[in-house]
């Protein structure tokens, strides 16, 4: 792949991951039913967790500057079954992701559709089961979005990189503009009672908007492609991270001010909390504003479960036919594919509940099995190479892993079971095929850091330098 994303295309990425479906539903929904007011706290507690898992891709990113994120760490330092085991889990959660926010995005289109006076056929607009109806076979919009973000992806790095700046610019300004203006109309009455489902609610908020505060992992993927990759994905992932709570926490303090938490619509939230005050105009503005920053959430994640099964054919885990590199544009082209068609799948046929289940624990897992190797090896090996430092050790570490186990047990055993089987498939696979076809992964299970950090230094000084040395 060709090193291309600088500074700022790297934290774009990271901040149209992470602000999306979060600000424009999610706190919505958790307001109402979970935590009242009180939801500021859940982002507070969520992004605190995030944070220390954050330190620890940050060390990693900058010692480790490959495309498989969380499988490369664990891998590198607890071997290669492990690895294999959080790659596999974040396949799945990356794909999820996707197919939500793609039904997400479909409410708001078919919202805005409906304003102009398109209205597509009964069958079209959602999956089976869902609406008022029983005429719902497939949400038509939900799988063209997953499909046409698979096709911008594969245009090529640069060309899709430069999209998704675009569009996180302009997501963020509506962001800022729904800040500014509903400061102007929060009232003090409906923040009252704060926390009406006591603090427990909180923290069980907590879990579920964890969904809105990791984007930075996906960023992780795009290592390979972006210059420098030792100082700038760390400093990115900080970055990006930093803003989004920040707008995250100003969001929710208009939210719940502008209109009180039993009359919040979570769906569309911010529209409808607009509305209640009368700027019907501006709540149009944000229904646009919440479909472009869903499409940049898409992008992000589709970006990220792409690189990752390309890490994954690399090292020979899974058939090297996925991992193929296009010629001229020098993507994975046929993993995006993948992605982009069983996203659309799920997209199209499954509720949103039921496909966002899949995601939040493992996601967690994966923080705790990276706080875990991050703690490891800055004792087994303090003498790497880092771009970036994981400060207080080993306590944020330490934090990492609480915080994450904290959350996951908040999460319905049906949530853990799902979990189970998906990993019982994966080492399936993984003994059928993977354990005897590894070619980059050290005999014994481990990368070969110490090699790895030669050869970093010459991919991000020339790249055709460190083909060489590979081969």
């Amino acid at each position: 792949m060709v090193r291309t994303l600088g500074l700022t295309q790297l934290t774009m990425i990271g901040v149209g991951a992470i602000i999306g479906a979060g600000i424009f539903s999610l706190a919505a929904a958790v307001a109402r039913g979970t935590a009242g007011p009180a939801v500021l706290i859940s982002f507070l507690v969520a992004g605190a967790a995030s944070l220390c898992a954050a330190f620890a891709y940050a060390e990693f990113a900058g010692m480790v500057p490959k495309a498989g994120s969380s499988y490369t760490y664990c891998a590198a330092v607890l071997g290669e079954i492990v690895g294999w085991i959080v790659g596999w889990d974040l396949l799945l959660e990356y794909t999820a992701i996707v197919a939500v926010v793609a039904i997400g995005m479909s409410g708001y289109l078919g919202f805005l559709l409906d304003a102009v006076g398109i209205q597509l056929p009964t069958w079209a607009l959602g999956a089976p089961g869902t609406g008022t109806g029983t005429g719902h076979k497939i949400d038509l919009l939900a799988v063209a979005i997953c499909l046409a973000v698979a096709w911008l992806l594969t245009r090529g790095t640069r060309t899709s990189a430069r999209v998704d700046t675009v569009l996180t610019i302009v997501k963020i300004a509506i962001v800022l503009l729904v800040i500014v203006v509903g400061f102007t109309k929060v009232s003090t009455d409906n923040l009252t009672p704060f926390a009406p489902f006591g603090f427990g609610g909180a923290f069980a908020g907590a879990a579920t908007v964890f969904f809105a505060v990791f984007g930075y992992d996906a960023l992780s993927t795009a290592a390979e492609e972006s210059v420098e990759a030792r100082n700038k994905v760390p400093k990115a992932m900080m970055i990006s991270l930093a803003i989004s709570m920040a707008l995250y926490v100003l969001t929710c303090i208009v939210l719940t001010g502008m209109q009180h938490y039993t009359e919040l619509d979570p769906s569309s939230g911010i529209s409808s909390a607009f509305a209640s005050v009368g700027l019907n105009g501006l709540a149009n503005v944000i229904a646009v504003g919440a479909v472009i920053g869903i499409v940049t959430v898409t992008f992000s994640f589709m970006m990220g479960a792409a690189r990752l099964w390309y890490a994954l054919s690399r090292d020979g885990l899974m058939p090297a036919w996925f991992g193929a590199i296009h010629p001229k544009r020098k993507v994975p082209h046929r993993a995006t594919w993948v992605i982009g068609v069983v996203s659309a799948l799920l997209a199209g046929v499954l509720p949103v509940n039921a496909v966002a289940e899949l995601t939040n624990i493992g996601v967690l897992l994966a923080f705790m099995v990276v706080s875990v190797a991050v703690l490891i090896l800055r004792y087994k090996k303090p003498h790497l190479k880092r771009g970036f430092r994981c400060p207080g050790m080993p306590v944020v570490p330490v934090l990492g892993i609480a915080f994450s186990g904290w959350l996951m047990s908040y999460l319905l055993w049906e949530t853990w079971a799902r979990l189970g089987a998906w990993l019982a498939i994966g080492l399936v696979i993984y003994a059928a095929y993977g354990y005897r076809r590894t070619r980059r992964v050290m005999p014994g299970g481990s990368v070969d850091l110490d090699a790895l950090d030669d050869l970093t230094d010459a991919e991000d000084a020339e790249p055709h330098i460190a083909r060489e040395t590979v081969r």
